[in-house]
């Protein structure tokens, strides 16, 4: 040994430790076989020596384990090879750790033996060795007289069958006698040891087949002691081991059957005296919950959820009675995120029984979920803000209305801002849980603690909805059918479409409330608002936001989805959204319905309705969108745009026939318009079917969704009427109005109706009292009348006139002459005016409107018609209307005999209809027979009415002027001897005329210049045909003279028509046997120096003059060609009388300052005709300081420089006229500016000048004006 020691070497530290691993006394002797070839450098043999060797220390023999287990872990392949080189020699080896392991005390060896146990038996997986081990514990226990030392062999067996499963199968099955030294374990004090059994029993029932084998000694032996010894755990090994067990055992329903049984006979026996031997485990695991233990309390609420998922609805009541429920709510607020995901649970699972409810749990705890969901929203745990959205869902569902879960408003505030921050989570199944939570917190009964809180529930909602549409708008990666991404793009959709239900869902309960709480007077506002304040949260500001949410969020999200997918669940509860807002915003309801009608809904509904509800599937979907149809009808008929509002008898109608046959329409539009189409005979209930369809056709064409052909409705409708027709039936006013429309809209130019059709549609008519009752205001709708003559006939009067008076528009920009030509007609007019341009008689028929109809459309039948007059001048309608007019006056007059003016009607505007006509006439036109009658007739209507019956008398005097100037000299003769022979006419312009001194800025001043003018064309016609008088016209001279020296502001027509008839007064030197100019007052003798003027004076003579050169001031040109033609006159009578005073009156120097003044104009200014003839004057009566020679020399070279084509033919006349007088006195310097000139004006006679020949006849400021008149 001295010797084998010293050939070792010395001995170091590593050296020391391998040595400590052998058995230096039997260490020679072993094969190197047994020996670990790597460090630690242990062999087996002497391992299998030195630990059952009683002279070895334990701390040796732990140390020596120690290492083994270290290679075990290290090394486990080679020491698996060692250890399975001889079975016997494992066996060996393992019955010998297990002696060890029974005999020593030392709790550290102890767990180092079952360790390596438990390491080689997993690790050789040899079935032998299992047995072996099996079988010494088996003995073991049964040779124990007591359980104190049973510890250690109970521990391996648990960790034993908790390392292999299928132990547990086998250990009950071939060791069954074990089962009663486990239960006597059970009841051993020591509660190492029954925290071993609770262990092993655990491991054992979490195998099916041992959990079956001994569910018969579970419920005749077990369940009570198991369930005491629950009870009763001090340490937390044995409670944890308990709580294991329990587990294990809460996966089997019958085992929770026996334990809640158990439990049950347990309370029933709380209050009968005896010996406490039962125990309940809702009371046991209550007391767990109530433990300061963390992980005690995850394991009682665990246990709660494993005993509730086998039936909520039977072990609940249970835990409720236990009061378990208000020490979960108070759990809520701890900081472990596992124990308030398991309080969650547990209360989920509680709140499936009616009980949790009925005992108030939720009122006490609510306050508590709503804390405990703030505080989870804060954390980063995705399952736990689902688990809690989901508690709180329940509870808002399942809550009793008649039990108030909210007892204040504020607790409902933060209820719903908490719900706000969970919808805004950007975790979509969270999101999708908060959706669900706001759907069921939308309730009355919990939003009813005043005062409601409006905004919040509409921030909440505005939440809701954004987030919907934030998902709905993620873009989607579109790849072909069949591929991968495809499908997942499918899934997708459907969790889009499953989000956007959820939404409209909540949605609608929130459009629910709205509805209920409108039969609340209290909840309409806040009742605590200051009087006088603002109110702000109202019931009526919620609802008008519900309305706008829905049109700017939900319907563009559901149309959307509806391009990707169609769910009928999702277009239920869609549709009846939108059928709620009729009730909730009534006042929106009929705008509302425009919208979507316009937008195609009524298309969208019947679609829905023939693609899912055609086979009697889908009841639900075909009522919602029958009600939503029905409503929306009714509010499109009830405020049409273009139509009388219907009468509450034809909405009874329309709504008996709507409810009736709405559900049954389930067909696509094709076989729609087929069935409408049928002639057979066709009974009540699918009569009213077809009424359904063409109204549903009829609202969607009025409001522009035209989804079935035109064409096909046409021949429809036409089908539709004859077979009315046939059955010989009234239909509803509606029905008639419906189906004329259709037909105007639909009919193609090319195609007309069959006369049996307009037969048809005439005799409906005809049945109805008035027209109004089934017009619409279209143009499509005129045309359809007045296209057909059966139809025009009878109808077209009444048809224009209420077409007249639906028009909006008074057409007043249309009747402005300057821009009628230029500016496009509306669509209405256009179609009107095809119509008069294809028949003219129609013309009758307006003509018959503007006498017949209330003024305001009599006006706007005026406007049409002239305008119609002024685009269409190749329209000769001129005969045709003045012969209808003549009737029509003619009637007027017998009718009402002395005073046509009291009951005058609209003549005014017939009459100034005829004045434009008779403006369209051509000059130089002989007046016929129908113009002569029209002429005694307005005469003799003048002669009716007084001065102040300006709208009569205005266009009559229009026209009877027009009539004397339009037409040829023989012509004015006759006129002119028909008009003077009125003296009833002569003494009301006699009357007329004395107004213009008496009245200043009078409305009469465009008469007074009628009849001004009238008067002088009177006595210009009388004088030159020297016709008989039957009645003077008295006019006072002095006050003519006076109105012309101080002329009035803003008069310069009324001067010119006055200046009119001074000029042919003058020029028939006062001697008119027409015109008697007599004195205002008694006159003094006249000077005889006033004798040869006479009836003028001298100063009367200057102060004309005055004045006409004030007016000729102010360059207006109309007053300037009067100023000047009058000036012409009165130098003529003034050098026929005095010749001295004629040429006083043109040498006067104000003449030079006036004619320089009115040359300022311009640098052409002196081409105007009223200059040229203005200089001609004083050329002609030789005031050389008026006009030197040398400046009648610039004036004649100015004009053989300009450009003489772009003159108007007036200029060119009046040039010439200057030319010649300027030639006639001698003052032509220079010989080749004056050929030049004759030459030009020679060649250009005015019928070659390029310019525009000027209109002769206008209507300034509503008085008729001949510029030839005034001018010549």
């Amino acid at each position: 040994m001295a010797v084998r020691e010293a050939a070792a070497g010395p001995r170091g530290p590593g050296r020391d430790e391998e040595t400590a691993l052998l058995y230096e006394r039997a260490h020679s002797r072993h094969d190197p076989c047994w020996l670990l070839p790597v460090p630690p450098r242990l062999c087996l043999a002497c391992v299998l020596e030195l630990l059952p060797e009683p002279c070895v220390s334990l701390v040796r023999k732990k140390h020596v384990l120690s290492c083994f287990r270290d290679a075990l872990l290290r090394h486990a392949s080679l020491v698996m090879q060692l250890v399975a080189q001889d079975q016997r020699v494992c066996i060996h080896f393992i019955s010998m750790l297990f002696g060890l392991l029974c005999n020593v005390e030392d709790g550290s060896v102890i767990d180092l033996c079952i360790e390596v146990l438990i390491q080689l038996t997993t690790q050789l997986k040899l079935e032998q060795t299992v047995h072996c081990l099996l079988d010494e514990c088996h003995k073991e226990l049964c040779n124990m007289p007591s359980m104190r030392g049973s510890l250690a062999t109970l521990t391996l067996l648990g960790k034993l069958v908790d390392a292999i499963p299928p132990l547990a199968d086998k250990l009950v099955m071939e060791h069954s006698n074990l089962m009663e030294h486990l239960l006597r374990g059970l009841v051993y004090p020591n509660e190492g040891v029954r925290a071993s059994v609770c262990y092993l029993y655990g491991k054992l029932y979490s195998s099916p087949v041992a959990a079956e084998m001994l569910s018969g000694h579970f419920r005749e032996k077990l369940c009570p002691l198991f369930l005491s010894t629950l009870d009763g755990a001090q340490t937390k090994e044995l409670q944890i081991n308990c709580l294991g067990w329990l587990r294990q055992l809460l996966k089997y329903d019958l085992f929770v059957s026996v334990i809640m049984n158990e439990s049950s006979l347990a309370e029933s026996m709380e209050g009968v005296e005896g010996p406490p031997g039962k125990t309940s485990l809702p009371l046991v695991l209550k007391k767990l919950l109530l433990s300061r233990d963390e992980t005690l309390q995850v394991a009682s609420a665990h246990c709660i959820t494993a005993v509730l998922v086998h039936s909520p609805a039977k072990h609940a009541p249970a835990f409720i009675h236990a009061d378990i429920p208000e020490f979960l709510f108070e759990h809520l607020s701890s900081s472990s995120e596992v124990l308030v995901w398991f309080s969650y649970n547990c209360l989920i699972l509680l709140a499936e029984e009616p009980l949790f409810f009925s005992k108030c749990h939720t009122v006490y705890g609510i306050e508590s979920v709503v804390r405990s969901l703030q505080g989870s929203l804060r954390m980063n745990n995705t399952e736990l803000h689902k688990e809690g959205l989901l508690l709180f869902a329940e509870i808002l569902t399942r809550q009793p209305e008649e039990i108030k879960l909210f007892t204040s408003s504020t607790m409902c505030r933060d209820a719903g801002r908490a719900l706000q921050e969970a919808v805004n989570s950007p975790v979509l199944e969270v999101a999708a849980e908060a959706v669900k939570a706001i759907s069921a917190f939308l309730r009355k009964d919990h939003q009813s603690a005043l005062p409601v809180q409006y905004r919040e529930l509409q921030a909440l909602l505005e939440a809701m909805l954004n987030r919907c549409a934030d998902f709905s708008q993620t873009p989607l990666n579109r790849r072909p059918l069949g591929h991968a991404s495809s499908r997942d793009s499918n899934k997708a959709i459907l969790r889009r479409g499953k989000f956007l239900l959820s939404t409209l869902e909540g949605f609608r309960n929130a459009c629910r409330l709205a509805m209920e709480f409108q039969s609340e007077p209290s909840a309409h506002e806040n009742p605590f608002t200051a009087p006088g304040a603002e109110k702000e949260d109202t019931l009526e500001a919620f609802s008008e936001f519900l309305l706008s949410a829905c049109d700017s969020l939900c319907i563009p999200m559901v149309m959307r989805h509806s391009e990707q997918a169609t769910q009928p669940n999702l277009m239920e509860v869609f549709l009846s959204i939108l059928h709620s807002l009729f009730v909730i915003v009534p006042h929106m309801k009929e705008k509302f319905s425009k919208k979507l009608a316009s937008s195609s809904f009524i298309r969208l509904t019947l679609e829905l309705k023939a693609r899912f509800c055609s086979s009697l599937s889908h009841s639900d979907l075909n009522q919602v969108c029958s009600s939503f149809l029905y409503d929306m009808s009714l509010n499109l008929l009830s405020a049409p745009e273009k139509t009388e509002p219907p009468s509450q008898e034809e909405l009874s109608a329309v709504s008996a026939f709507l409810q009736h046959g709405l559900p049954e329409i389930r067909s696509r539009s094709p076989e729609s318009l087929a069935f409408l189409s049928d002639r057979q005979y066709v009974e009540g209930i699918a009569r009213q079917r077809q009424y359904c369809i063409l109204l549903l056709f009829y609202l969607a064409y009025i409001h522009e969704d035209r989804f079935v052909s035109e064409a096909e409705l046409f021949v429809a409708v036409q089908s539709f009427l004859l077979s009315l027709q046939d059955q010989d039936e009234r239909p509803p006013l509606t029905v008639i109005r419906a189906s004329i429309y259709l037909l105007a809209i639909c009919q193609d130019k090319d195609d007309a109706l069959d006369e049996a059709v307009v037969s048809a549609i005439r005799k409906f008519l005809e049945g109805i009292p008035d027209l109004h009752l089934v017009y619409i205001h279209h143009p499509l709708l005129l045309r359809f009348f007045l296209l057909y003559p059966e139809l025009m006939s009878r109808f077209g009067h009444r048809v224009l006139e209420l077409w007249f008076s639906w028009e909006e528009s008074s057409y007043e920009e249309l009747d402005d002459v300057s821009s009628a030509g230029q500016s496009p007609l509306p669509a209405g007019l256009a179609a009107l005016f095809y119509m008069l341009r294809s028949s003219p008689s129609i013309l009758l028929i307006l003509l018959d409107l503007i006498y017949s109809s209330p003024v305001d459309t009599a006006r706007k039948v005026l406007i049409v018609l002239r305008t119609f007059l002024r685009r269409n001048e190749d329209v000769q309608v001129g005969g045709l209307i003045r012969g209808h007019f003549l009737l029509i006056l003619q009637h007027l007059l017998v009718e009402h005999g002395a005073s046509p003016s009291g009951d005058s009607g609209n003549l005014p505007l017939l009459l100034s209809l005829l004045s434009l006509v008779q403006l369209k006439n051509k000059s130089e036109q002989e007046l016929d027979s129908m113009a002569m009658k029209l002429l005694h007739q307005v005469s003799k209507l003048c002669g009716k009415c007084g001065p102040a019956d300006v709208d009569i008398l205005q266009p009559s005097f229009n026209f009877l002027y027009w009539s004397l100037h339009q037409t040829t000299p023989s012509s004015q003769k006759r006129a002119a001897t028909v008009l003077l022979s009125s003296t009833a006419l002569i003494e009301l312009l006699e009357k007329t005329l004395a107004l213009t001194w008496t009245e200043v800025d009078s409305p009469r001043t465009a008469l007074l210049c009628s009849a001004w003018l009238l008067a002088a064309s009177f006595s210009a016609q009388q004088h030159a045909g020297s016709l008989q008088v039957h009645q003077t016209l008295s006019v006072e001279l002095d006050q003519v003279l006076k109105v012309l020296s101080f002329p009035k502001k803003k008069a310069a027509l009324l001067s010119a028509a006055i200046l009119c008839f001074l000029r042919t007064a003058l020029q028939q030197s006062f001697s008119s046997a027409l015109v008697a100019l007599v004195p205002s007052r008694a006159q003094p003798p006249p000077a005889p120096e006033d004798t040869a003027l006479a009836p003028l004076g001298t100063s009367q003579v200057l102060s004309l003059v005055i004045g006409l050169q004030n007016l000729l001031v102010q360059k207006d040109p109309l007053l300037s060609y009067a100023c000047v033609a009058c000036l012409e006159a009165l130098l003529d009578y003034l050098h026929a009388r005095s010749p001295d005073i004629a040429f006083h009156v043109v040498s006067q120097p104000w003449n030079r300052f006036l004619l320089f003044t009115l040359l300022d104009a311009g640098e052409s200014s002196f081409l105007r005709p009223e200059i040229l003839r203005l200089m001609t004057l004083f050329v002609r009566f030789q005031s050389s300081s008026v006009l030197s020679r040398e400046e009648v020399g610039h004036v004649l070279q100015g004009a053989a420089l300009a450009d003489l084509s772009t003159l108007s033919n007036t200029t060119l006349q009046a040039l010439r006229g200057f030319f010649l007088q300027v030639q006639s006195m001698g003052l032509l310097a220079d010989e080749s500016t004056a050929q030049t000139l004759h030459v030009s004006l020679e060649g250009l006679s005015p019928s070659t000048s390029s310019a525009e020949p000027p209109l002769d006849m206008l209507c300034l400021g509503g008085v008729a004006v001949s510029l030839s008149h005034i001018r010549d």
